[in-house]
C-alpha cells in the first residue's frame, strides 16, 4: 500500500511539473498546452475563412463549454485524477502478470527499433484499439450513456473534438494500456508525436469545413465523413452508428462501417430526444449515473 501512496504522490508532482513548465515555458518539449491552443487557434480561423455551413455563428451554440472541456479533458483531469490512476493501473496489473509468470512491465521490447519504424506501428495499434473501442461505446448501452455527451453537440465546431465524458477516457486507456502498453514497450516520445497528430486531425474533423482529402479520405478521417457519425438519424444498414474511425478512416472501408451518402453539410445532429438532454458541464458529468436501465434490458445490443 506504502509503494502505491509512494506512486500516487510522485505522479501528482510529476504531472504538475510538466504542466506547470510547459504554461511557464512555450518552447518546452513536448509542451501539449501551447500546441492545443495554436491548434485550436488554426483550425478556428479555417472555420472563419473557409466555412462550410455558412448560416452557422462563428460562436456557435456551446462554443464556450466545449473550450471548457477541451482544457478539462487534456489537462485539468490528468491534474486531478487519471495520471495517478494510470500509473497505479500500469503498476498493478504488472504485479499481477507476475503472479502468473508473465514479465511485470511488456511482452515485447520494440524501443530498439528505428523511430520511423516504430512510429508507423505504434500509430496502427493505437488507432485500431481506438477505433475497436468506439464502436463498443456505441454498441454496449451502459457505456453508450456516458459517450452520449460528446453525440450531444448540435452545431460541429472545432472544439466539439474533446467534449467527452471524462469516463470515456478510462475506458479508452484501459484498452490501449491492455493491448498497447503492456504488450509493446515502444520509445515514450513515440506516444507524443501520435497524440499531437491525432489531436489536428481530430479538431479538422469536427470543424465547420468541407474537407474530404480527396484519395486520402480512403485513409485518413475528415470533416465530410465523421459528420454522418453525428448524424441524429441513423439509417438501418448501420443502427448503432457508422463512421467510426479516429484519425484513420481505413478501419471502416475494411469492417464495412463506412456511410457518405451526401455531402452531410446540413443533416440533424445529435440522438432522439436531444432535446430533453441536459446542456451545462456538470449535468453532463452526472447524467449517466442517473440514467438506470429498464426491466431486465441486455446491456449489449444483439
Amino acid at each position: 500500500m506504502q509503494e502505491v501512496l509512494e506512486l500516487i504522490e510522485k505522479t501528482y508532482t510529476g504531472y504538475w511539473n510538466y504542466l506547470w513548465g510547459a504554461i511557464t515555458d512555450p518552447f518546452k518539449f513536448p509542451n501539449g498546452f501551447y500546441f492545443l491552443i495554436v491548434v485550436s487557434i488554426v483550425v478556428y480561423s479555417l472555420e472563419i475563412f473557409f466555412p462550410w455551413r455558412k448560416k452557422q455563428p462563428l460562436i456557435r451554440r456551446d462554443f464556450w463549454i466545449d473550450t471548457f472541456y477541451m482544457f478539462f479533458n487534456y489537462f485539468l483531469f490528468g491534474l486531478i485524477v487519471f495520471a495517478a490512476l494510470s500509473k497505479t493501473t500500469f503498476l498493478l496489473f504488472g504485479k499481477l502478470m507476475a503472479l502468473i509468470g508473465l514479465p511485470a512491465e511488456h511482452l515485447i521490447d520494440l524501443s530498439h527499433l528505428p523511430h520511423w519504424v516504430q512510429f508507423v506501428l505504434y500509430f496502427l495499434l493505437y488507432d485500431f484499439v481506438q477505433w475497436c473501442v468506439h464502436v463498443i461505446l456505441h454498441r454496449n448501452k451502459f457505456l453508450w450513456k456516458f459517450h452520449k455527451v460528446h453525440h450531444s453537440v448540435t452545431e460541429m465546431g472545432f472544439a466539439a473534438h474533446l467534449r467527452f465524458h471524462f469516463m470515456e477516457s478510462v475506458v479508452y486507456q484501459v484498452f490501449k494500456f491492455t493491448f498497447i502498453a503492456y504488450l509493446f514497450n515502444f520509445d515514450i516520445r513515440q506516444a507524443f508525436y501520435i497524440y499531437f497528430f491525432a489531436t489536428t486531425i481530430g479538431h479538422l474533423n469536427h470543424a465547420n469545413v468541407g474537407w474530404d482529402y480527396g484519395p486520402l479520405k480512403y485513409i485518413f478521417n475528415n470533416p465530410k465523413m465523421h459528420i454522418w457519425h453525428h448524424a441524429k438519424e441513423l439509417p438501418k444498414s448501420h443502427p448503432h452508428g457508422m463512421n467510426f474511425g479516429i484519425t484513420l478512416s481505413v478501419w471502416d472501408y475494411l469492417f464495412g462501417t463506412n456511410y457518405i451518402p451526401s455531402s452531410g453539410r446540413d443533416i440533424e445532429l445529435g440522438f432522439e430526444d436531444i432535446e430533453n438532454y441536459p446542456t451545462g458541464f456538470f449535468q453532463h458529468i452526472v447524467q449517466p449515473f442517473k440514467e438506470r436501465r429498464k426491466g431486465n434490458e441486455e446491456i449489449i445490443d444483439e
